[in-house]
């Protein structure tokens, strides 16, 4: 398998947008040229597997996945610790290889090491910023042993960004996409 010229890893808390500037670096760049990983994806596949839940459901933005989110980062917890570089191995094994892999939920350090580690020297990292109101304007209040665990506090303290995108309003957004696509046009020499 053919590695990708450039990954990059964005994170962000949860309704910063993350997901929906993804989706647009996609469509933008082809999905010839694009591919969007999902960490989430084999860790969801296998935790509703396990438990004889609805995937498509764990998968998507909706109450029925928030109803079992605690439990679920709980058992990922535990996978973790047994292997951190496991849901990040799997998520690379189902990809479709691409010239530009975007890995939408990067959430803790380890996930970031693994891939600087397995794909050295292609890696680039993205923090996604919104404020709280506009998170909150969006769906996001605070959950207890969710917004305080570490999916979403082990990168706070992350300050090695190779790009920091501000996403709080419409303009905001059009900037974040143009900067990231330019930061890619140097990496991926016109691909």
């Amino acid at each position: 398998m053919q590695d990708p010229k450039v990954i990059l890893l964005v994170s962000g808390k949860r309704k910063s947008g993350k997901d929906f500037i993804c989706e647009k670096l996609k469509t933008k760049l082809g999905e010839n040229i694009c591919s969007i990983i999902r960490i989430s994806g084999p860790l969801k596949g296998l935790y509703a597997s396990l438990h004889k839940l609805d995937l498509l459901e764990l998968m998507s933005d909706s109450p029925y996945k928030e109803k079992h989110r605690l439990n679920m980062i709980k058992w990922s917890e535990g996978e973790r610790d047994k292997d951190n570089g496991y849901f990040c191995r799997a998520a690379c094994a189902e990809a479709t290889v691409t010239p530009v892999w975007i890995v939408s939920d990067i959430r803790r350090k380890s996930d970031i090491e693994w891939f600087k580690e397995t794909y050295r020297g292609i890696t680039k990292t993205v923090r996604i910023s919104a404020d709280l109101d506009t998170r909150k304007n969006r769906g996001w209040k605070f959950t207890k042993d969710v917004d305080d665990a570490p999916s979403e506090c082990d990168l706070d303290d992350f300050n090695a960004w190779d790009i920091m995108l501000d996403n709080n309003n419409t303009q905001q957004l059009e900037t974040a996409i143009i900067t990231v696509l330019e930061f890619l046009h140097i990496y991926t020499n016109n691909v």
